[in-house]
């Protein structure tokens, strides 16, 4: 089983490929280092720098449909745990117009931007 790293990792291998197919940059998906394990001078820096709990690890930056960009949250396929956190800033981020997914491993988060640069649409917002 692949941890998030490498699930992130190959999410973007799969990007760096299929976004040319949709007729846009690379860089419009990109992560957000909210997470992950720091020497803790480094955590604080970042923290200092605007880094928040909670925040979902990746974002497209492209409207489409009623959205104005996709945030996903990515997960290992087996055994990953949305927190409290997590929910919240989904939520919030949801609330003000971004289309918001917690995906299960590369390949749903794959199919969840297909959907969402194909139809303007996410359902579900969990993707396994």
């Amino acid at each position: 089983m692949m941890s998030e790293h490498k699930e992130q990792c190959a999410l973007m291998q799969w990007w760096a490929l299929a976004c040319k197919g949709f007729g846009l940059p690379e860089a419009l998906l990109f992560a957000i280092p909210n997470g992950g394990h720091r020497h803790i001078a480094v955590a604080a820096k970042m923290k200092a720098e605007g880094v928040r709990a909670g925040v979902p690890d990746l974002f497209l930056a492209v409207p489409k449909g009623a959205y104005t960009g996709l945030f996903i949250e990515l997960k290992k396929v087996k055994g990953g745990v949305v927190s409290d956190s997590q929910r919240e800033a989904l939520m919030l981020l949801s609330a003000r117009g971004y289309a918001v997914a917690v995906c299960r491993g590369w390949r749903a988060a794959s199919r969840c931007l297909e959907q969402y640069l194909n139809e303007g649409v996410l359902s579900p917002t969990e993707y396994v």
